[in-house]
């Protein structure tokens, strides 16, 4: 059945992105939302609160193009290589605007949206006590626990404006199947106002009731419904392609310099139209080369009358 809700990413932007939003690019290191971010830079969105556990590469490239206001996060870096530039430059010398922070530990950050998907006031942990954050950061809370009478740490409840899901497959009504790393997806999606998914692939309903042990996502939380394949790239979906590593090695080299940044911008996200338009810019060599060995799992037999 048809929802409505299948529309391109760039329909989805205008539509559910307003400059000033709480936004959550999820996905926890492959499955990370480049396209939707590409999107919110060509519309030329502003002023936007960008949380993520991770911001990854993506966060860079928006915090560049002036898309950011703050950034609300629990780990910050090029995985594997190094130091995100651009935010480094926003945050020590306000280019190409200055950046607010609000930093968390992974468990914090997590929880916080957990208590946002669960609608709890705030959620209670122990990590934070001891911790170089609470001085930086005023929504580290101390309470005493009513049971014990010991000294707590407490984090507010993360309910952003819209969450953006990239998932392996979904329905047209965004009921979502994902594997391999699951990260912060689905506390994500039930925290956040408005979510947009985006897949490799659409499928019918019955494919997503085949196995309902891998639906994260459900439809009666989901708003939107991308088709984008690769739209992941540079970092990889399980099952369709790997994560092209030697692009995160270029992007330390790229963002050297301000000036080299906004050209890589111009030309990869600025300069084409749409994720499809992104691909056709690449080797067919590269494409090959990020494609995986097919690696099919054991059939389960869920065994229904």
């Amino acid at each position: 059945m048809d929802s409505g809700k299948m529309m391109t990413m760039k329909e989805a932007v205008s539509k559910f992105v307003k400059d000033g939003d709480a936004i959550y690019l999820a996905g926890f290191t492959h499955m990370i939302p480049f396209a939707a971010g590409h999107e919110i830079i060509r519309q030329k969105r502003k002023d936007l609160t960008l949380c993520r556990a991770t911001p990854d590469i993506i966060y860079d490239q928006m915090i560049a193009a002036g898309c950011a206001k703050k950034l609300v996060f629990s780990y910050a870096g090029n995985p594997g290589v190094g130091s995100l530039r651009c935010f480094r430059r926003a945050l020590e010398k306000g280019q190409p605007k200055p950046i607010e922070i609000e930093e968390y530990t992974h468990f914090g950050l997590s929880g916080r949206l957990f208590a946002g998907a669960t609608n709890m006031p705030f959620l209670p942990m122990r990590t934070n006590l001891g911790s170089d954050l609470p001085p930086f950061n005023s929504n580290m809370k101390t309470i005493r626990d009513p049971y014990s009478g010991d000294e707590i740490s407490i984090v507010p409840p993360l309910k952003p404006d819209l969450a953006v899901v990239h998932v392996q497959r979904c329905d047209a009504n965004g009921n979502s199947h994902i594997w391999g790393i699951i990260g912060e997806q689905k506390d994500a999606a039930f925290a956040s106002k408005k979510v947009i998914i985006r897949a490799e692939e659409i499928v019918d309903e019955s494919v997503i009731r085949s196995d309902p042990n891998r639906t994260l996502i459900p439809d009666f939380v989901s708003h939107a419904v991308v088709h984008e394949p690769w739209c992941a790239h540079p970092s990889y979906t399980q099952g369709y392609y790997d994560r092209d590593n030697e692009f995160y090695m270029q992007w330390d080299e790229i963002t050297k310099e301000h000036d080299t940044t906004m050209k890589y911008l111009d030309e990869w996200v600025l300069g084409v139209e749409d994720r499809a338009a992104y691909m056709k810019k690449m080797s067919a060599e590269k494409i090959l080369k990020l494609k995986p060995r097919t690696a099919y799992c054991t059939p389960v037999d869920y065994g229904t009358l």
